[in-house]
């Protein structure tokens, strides 16, 4: 008997494989087991679900029990806020403090000797009416790198390179992409076995204000990666808006304004969906149990219908547009 899967589970699915915690994998995990069909055709995948659901109840709780003087608190892993969470990696004194420092409102120490960040740091950046959290990452070299800074990566939906213009720029090139080559962390549309390790990753080329002329040319002529290059001066703050907008678009990501019936839209504080998102996804990410409850919306500011038209759960949203929604 066929499986006949729906396209929640399928989405479903997806949050769990794209997942960068346990968390957000039982989370997933939960609404795969809701919205698979019950039938005999299914009876292998829904055991293969609650086993992997075991698993992970298992783990969370553990990872939560005391042991010896204490418990244990990863410091590589940082919750995810925001639309989106940005890891930058480097070698020592790339610039990855000085841009968190630039960009965001987080207390770093930004020092000319290396090894000054001995854990991820995290800091919110903003981009019109939208957070993106930068997480500035403990520095690596060719011999060494923190050993759970491959979980930071892995958590995180973007990684930036941050290569030294002012410095050795393909020697800082070449140990960085060994790296995260060495943990199938760099996105590769050849490779659909590294998919759900991989993530988008791109440079960010700092210190253009004191680089010596055509450096960045000469890296993108001698580094054979597709990568977007964006340069950037944290001390003068040459190319931080573009940074801003291009890792937000990079993101992929839509704003949804919120409107209760009979009151204005919440124009200040948007819901943020990946792109592709439709109305029952909204719901979702508000709150799992409500998204169950939805019946119907209405849409303002949405391409192709009139403002206040009903719009069915299935309507795919898009950036910026003012979404009612009636629960039955």
């Amino acid at each position: 008997m066929p499986a006949n899967l729906t396209q929640q589970y399928k989405k479903a699915e997806q949050r769990y494989k794209a997942a960068g915690t346990d968390a957000e994998r039982l989370d997933a995990l939960e609404e795969m087991l809701r919205e698979i069909p019950k039938h005999k055709g299914t009876e292998h995948l829904q055991a293969d679900l609650k086993k992997r659901r075991s698993k992970l109840k298992a783990a969370i709780e553990g990872g939560g029990k005391k042991s010896g003087g204490g418990g244990h608190v990863d410091v590589f892993h940082i919750p995810k806020s925001g639309a989106g969470q940005v890891a930058l990696v480097g070698m020592p004194n790339a610039g990855k403090s000085a841009i968190l420092a630039a960009l965001t409102h987080a207390h770093v120490l930004v020092a000319d000797y290396p090894f000054t960040t001995d854990k991820p740091a995290p800091g919110m950046a903003q981009y019109e009416d939208v957070h993106i959290q930068l997480v500035d990452a403990p520095p690596i070299t060719a011999d060494y790198a923190p050993p759970g800074l491959v979980n930071t990566c892995r958590s995180a939906d973007m990684l930036g390179i941050v290569i030294d213009l002012a410095g050795e720029v393909l020697e800082q090139m070449e140990v960085c992409t060994a790296y995260l080559d060495s943990h199938k962390l760099i996105l590769d549309d050849t490779d659909e076995a590294s998919q759900r390790l991989a993530r988008k990753t791109f440079v960010i080329a700092t210190k253009a204000d004191i680089a010596p002329a055509g450096t960045l040319e000469t890296l993108k002529e001698l580094t054979e990666r597709p990568f977007e290059y964006i340069e950037i001066s944290s001390e003068t703050g040459q190319g931080l808006d573009e940074l801003r907008r291009r890792i937000f678009e990079m993101l992929d990501v839509i704003r949804i304004y919120a409107k209760k019936p009979h009151k204005p839209a919440d124009m200040i504080d948007p819901f943020t969906l990946k792109r592709g998102s439709d109305v029952h996804d909204m719901a979702y990410h508000i709150h799992r149990e409500l998204a169950d409850k939805l019946k119907t919306a209405r849409a303002w500011n949405s391409p192709n219908i009139h403002d206040g038209q009903s719009v069915p759960r299935e309507h795919i949203l898009s950036d910026k547009e003012i979404i009612e929604l009636h629960f039955g």
